[in-house]
């Protein structure tokens, strides 16, 4: 892949948009092009630690396992999307600030509208990789005093309808149901039940609880089986600690020990309440705190020490 980039020395991040890497500011589409007329578009995001990627291939596999499941047939492999992912960084490096990392996240959509009667122009998928910022300043306070989560109203899509498994770039959805949380708990991060009333994610993560050193997660048929999601499956079987799919009622989560979000920034964060129930555990319960340590093991890097490293240099927030 012949990547070119922008002639004049700027300290503006660059993204790579179909094959080119470009200044941020001078990063355009076309107003026709499908991710924007009709949301079709498929997106993954992986983070950096240190400066270095985090389970790329898994998330470039997610990348693709979407593609196929919404039919857009991208004209770039699996490696060579990977290759423009790390140039991607690699070009924004030198411009982040000290301590911070980055969100990296690749957008494929369906190319450019073809309108009746108009000659027909190249509709090869649009593809964009960039990178930005972590909000580690509006999430440090999350991981000394916790989450606030709150049970939504507003359901998460059914999976007859749209597979939660599939990231796709329309998160409607989601984001209604966080401003329904937030209008009556400012400070609130939305889960979201499932059409059934069983409890399905949170609001861009996943939700676990804890209950008598049992680690307990909605099944995968009902939420995006996320990357962070894979990894502390894997630590619990790595230690010992007993885990289960299953249902999860909201009666249930809120009778909990302590609970626990993962996500691509978060990694693992420890949940305060739900629904203005504290847990009786400490902030990160037990099986929590085990569960982080052997994260920030496995990946390298003490995130948990990234993240207190912001507490006192920004407004705190959920910082969707």
């Amino acid at each position: 892949m012949n990547l070119k980039v922008a002639e004049n020395e700027t300290i503006e991040r660059v993204a790579y948009v179909n094959g080119e890497l470009v200044e941020e500011s001078k990063a355009t589409i076309s107003i026709r092009d499908l991710g924007l007329v009709y949301g079709s578009c498929v997106f993954d995001t992986s983070r950096t630690f240190g400066g270095r990627i985090f389970r790329l291939q898994q998330h470039i596999n997610r990348l693709f396992q979407s593609l196929d499941y919404v039919g857009i047939h991208l004209h770039l492999s699996n490696t060579e999307i990977i290759a423009a992912t790390e140039e991607v960084v690699a070009q924004n490096l030198s411009i982040l600030s000290e301590g911070e990392d980055y969100w990296v996240t690749q957008r494929v959509t369906a190319g450019v509208q073809q309108l009746d009667g108009e000659i027909k122009t190249n509709n090869s998928p649009t593809v964009i990789i960039d990178c930005i910022p972590l909000p580690l300043r509006s999430r440090a306070s999350f991981f000394k005093h916790g989450i606030e989560a709150v049970v939504s109203k507003r359901p998460k899509i059914a999976p007859d309808a749209l597979s939660p498994n599939a990231k796709t770039n329309n998160y409607l959805n989601m984001m209604l149901a966080q401003q329904e949380v937030q209008s009556s708990s400012p400070a609130g991060w939305a889960v979201m039940p499932d059409y059934q009333g069983n409890l399905a994610e949170g609001a861009g993560c996943n939700f676990f609880v804890v209950k008598d050193g049992i680690v307990f997660t909605p099944k995968s048929d009902f939420v995006l089986s996320g990357v962070s999601r894979e990894v502390v499956i894997e630590l619990c079987n790595n230690l010992g600690v007993t885990f289960r799919q299953c249902s999860i009622s909201p009666e249930f989560a809120m009778l909990a020990d302590e609970a626990f979000f993962t996500s691509t920034s978060l990694c693992i964060c420890p949940v305060k309440s739900l629904n203005g129930r504290n847990y009786p555990s400490t902030i990160p319960g037990p099986v929590t705190s085990r569960l982080t340590d052997a994260f920030i093991e496995l990946a390298g890097f003490d995130f948990v020490k990234q993240y207190l490293s912001f507490s006192n240099k920004g407004v705190t927030g959920v910082g969707l």
